[in-house]
């Protein structure tokens, strides 16, 4: 069988480029083990994905590398090997400029707490008390209504004040 000139540049990129080649076979996997012999990544997505959260000293690690890296690509490499986007980056920098421990701690998401006005309050209590008072007072007009018809006391009903 001839090689075809794929098989053959395969075979001359992986002894020049040591383990590595342009097709991803390894040394080890060499042109005679077959393609799907390889470690295949399962296509099933998760059905949630997990936010990734990052602590306090994770981020000042990676703004210091970053501040280290001099070479043009050198930041990229590092966002690359570490799975981070440039705006993550972006952000904890401000963030260290900012000068506060506490801005680098996770950030909790979600909709803010609202800011309620003393007047709103004051008037809920208001209105609790009012609610107390108008139970009370029907409870009053309940007992007197039975007392009424147990005395045989005939109440006067607003319509008989019309006639």
């Amino acid at each position: 069988m001839i090689p075809s000139p794929r098989q053959t540049q395969v075979e001359d990129s992986s002894e020049t480029e040591g383990a590595r080649s342009a097709t991803g076979v390894t040394e080890d996997e060499g042109p005679s083990r077959p393609r799907l012999a390889r470690q295949v990544p399962d296509p099933e997505v998760p059905a949630k994905a997990q936010r990734r959260k990052f602590t306090a000293e994770y981020k000042l690690r990676i703004v210091r590398e970053a501040e280290r890296c001099k070479e043009p690509g050198e930041i990229g490499a590092l966002l690359r090997r570490e799975g981070l986007y440039s705006s993550l980056l972006t952000a904890w920098r401000r963030e260290v400029e900012e000068g506060t421990r506490a801005a680098l701690r996770s950030k909790k998401r979600g909709p803010k707490a609202r800011v309620v006005d003393p007047r709103v309050k004051e008037v809920e209590r208001e209105n609790a008390r009012l609610r107390k008072r108008l139970e009370h007072a029907e409870l009053i007009i309940a007992v007197q209504k039975k007392v009424s018809a147990l005395l045989g006391i005939p109440l006067e009903s607003p319509d008989d004040e019309k006639n």
